[in-house]
């Protein structure tokens, strides 16, 4: 490269330096002089409570005062409303009180007057500070809508609305709308005139929602199991979720219609009609000794479609209230799913026969003890006909139990097992006992039992409702607090837990008595899970769940105790079984093809033992 070259590019740098610096001083100068401006036009204007001039005047003069360099936004009236103070605005009805915060023009607390926490707090669904909203786009600059105080452009007992605005005469408006006699909260998110401002190629703004939910239960375990984060598709039959106890992240990639920050009886749910682009959402749970005495953190990071034009307004909604069943339907949105039910089958039936046994007699009566034993009545006395054959056998097989005896007596041995169980049959069918004809009718009341065990944890109605000695149906019962947790066993002996696993025992001896002594090791195991193993482990679940629950349990298996009494006083009579018994004796009886199959097994075991 010559000289020439050299003097041609030092000389080229410094024109491109020189013009670089004149043009920064001269931005300087034209932004400092449109400050001056706006304050002076602002400052002559006509002081209007409701107008947004009113609310950013002294933000500007302050931020006039200050240095340029000092500035973080090129808008002068964002620079003013990053450094404003914010104040606090309600919305109230009869059943929930929200408090809003122009700093951010976002949720600051919800209470729900309805309720209380336990202890008899006021109970909150999100205190104040412990909640975010934040809206963040990029306009010239990225703007987070938590970064700006907004002014108070509209506000009644109902409706509150809050603008951010830019010195172009363009702004950004956050408007909520308390319904009257509900929970639910219409949120309008609108960018008026920025279509200057905001470049024709932002296609997308994201959405914060960051809430730090309270515990509010007696138990720290059985409300953490049921609190959880749901995320719902339109078209589903029911929402995703993450949580129930356990801390989770779930990163979505398709287009959601809502999520909800769920605890065990109260939600917080956010939708968007318009459909939410992508999202990311996470919970996680605080632990049980934590002095804050939170449940869980939740947030949802939201990503929503934007089509610049001169005015764009895109409608939210918001729920903040409890977890009731015909409350969240009457959304259409499928936010009741979120309760949980348990599967297709199960769900049908709580929804259909439980849900609305439940809320008959609630009309009625307002002990929620004596409903769950009404309920019980009602369930044991319908299913009974399915049962019938299960305690019928087990009757009739006590009449038969010292035949059974002497069939034992007569095969002591172990290689005549198969012998045994021929003789053992050939007893049962002549005496008109199905063994098998009890076992169906039985497992199809185990999705009866799975509902109540799904529904009464779940069930709000049950919540801080006294009964006997329990002083919340929805949690356990304790007659005895240690002060020291007991792995599996918890802090406390629940006493409806207890009685039931005494009445199980009690249940399983009646119908384990009527089986005669056999050296199989088979049917010995079974005997000691059903009469030990069965009750002990019900007692250790039990403990921990809801009263409730534990009040059903003994309920119908006290029922079950009194049936088959009931059946075995007054439906088997011995005496005819008996002579049923010696009618058939030296008769030839018709083979059933499991008989068959069972005689064939004993020539082939037989076989085998000649052989050896």
């Amino acid at each position: 490269m010559d000289k020439n070259s050299i003097i041609g590019f030092v000389l080229i740098a410094l024109i491109l330096f020189g013009f670089t610096f004149f043009e920064s001083s001269q931005s300087r100068k034209r932004n400092e002089q449109q400050r001056q401006l706006d304050s002076i036009a602002l400052a002559n204007m006509p002081v209007d409570t409701n107008s947004v001039a009113a609310a950013v005047i002294p933000e500007l003069v302050q931020a006039d005062s200050a240095e340029n360099d000092q500035a973080i936004y090129s808008d002068s009236m964002l620079e003013a409303a990053h450094g404003a103070e914010g104040e606090i605005i309600t919305l109230e009805n009869e059943l929930v009180k929200l408090e809003f915060t122009s700093r951010g023009a976002q949720p600051y607390s919800a209470k729900l007057k309805k309720y209380s926490s336990y202890g008899g707090n006021e109970l909150f669904l999100f205190k104040g500070g412990d909640a975010e909203y934040a809206v963040s786009i990029y306009a010239g600059q990225y703007i987070r809508t938590t970064d700006f105080n907004f002014s108070v452009s509209e506000h009644s007992d109902s409706t509150v609305t809050f603008r951010l605005p830019f010195q172009s005469g363009g702004y950004i408006e956050q408007s909520y709308v308390l319904q009257k006699d509900g929970y639910k909260v219409d949120n309008l998110l609108s960018f008026v005139g920025m279509q200057n401002v905001i470049p024709r190629n932002v296609g997308s703004y994201d959405i914060d929602f960051n809430v730090t939910v309270p515990r509010m239960e007696k138990g720290y375990k059985n409300e953490s199991q049921y609190s959880k984060l749901d995320y719902y598709f339109d078209g589903d039959k029911k929402p995703s979720e993450i949580g129930r106890g356990r801390s989770a992240s779930k990163s979505i990639g398709s287009r959601l219609s809502w999520f909800a920050f769920q605890q065990q009886f109260f939600s917080a749910i956010m939708c968007a009609p318009q459909e939410f682009a992508n999202g990311e959402v996470s919970v996680k749970f605080v632990p049980e000794n934590d002095p804050s005495h939170n449940l869980m953190q939740c947030s949802a990071r939201m990503r929503a479609d934007f089509r610049p034009a001169e005015s764009v307004a895109v409608p939210y909604e918001f729920y903040f209230g409890p977890n009731h069943f015909n409350t969240l339907k009457s959304f259409n949105r499928k936010y009741e799913k979120i309760i949980p039910l348990g599967g297709s089958l199960v769900g049908w039936f709580t929804r259909y026969a439980i849900i609305p046994m439940f809320n008959f007699f609630s009309r009625f009566i307002s002990n929620f003890g004596l409903i769950i034993l009404l309920m019980t009545l009602v369930i044991k006395t319908v299913v009974f006909p399915l049962t019938y054959k299960s305690y019928s056998s087990s009757a009739k097989m006590q009449v038969l139990r010292p035949e059974i005896e002497k069939i034992n007596a007569k095969y002591p041995k172990q290689e005549d097992a198969m012998k045994k169980q021929q003789a053992t049959m050939d007893l049962y069918k002549r005496a008109g006992v199905n063994t098998m004809g009890g076992c169906l009718p039985t497992l199809l009341t185990f999705p009866i039992l799975w509902a109540m065990f799904r529904f009464f944890p779940a069930s709000i109605e049950l919540r801080q409702q006294p009964f006997l000695w329990c002083d919340d149906l929805s949690a356990y019962d304790s007659i005895l607090d240690y002060g020291v947790r007991i792995p599996i066993l918890g802090d406390h002996l629940s006493l409806f837990a207890l009685l039931m696993a005494v009445v199980m025992w009690l249940y399983a001896k009646m119908t384990t008595a009527n089986q005669a002594a056999s050296n199989d090791p088979t049917a010995s195991s079974m005997k000691f899970m059903t009469l030990w193993m069965m009750p002990i482990m019900m007692f250790f679940i039990c403990n921990n769940l809801s009263a409730a629950l534990s009040y059903y349990y003994l309920l119908s298996q006290l029922i079950a105790i009194i049936q088959t009494w009931v059946i075995k006083k007054f439906f088997v009579h011995p005496e005819q079984i008996m002579a049923k018994l010696k009618a058939s004796e030296g008769k030839p009886l018709p083979k059933s093809k499991w008989q068959q199959r069972l005689e064939a097994a004993q020539k082939m075991q037989e076989q085998q033992n000649k052989r050896r």
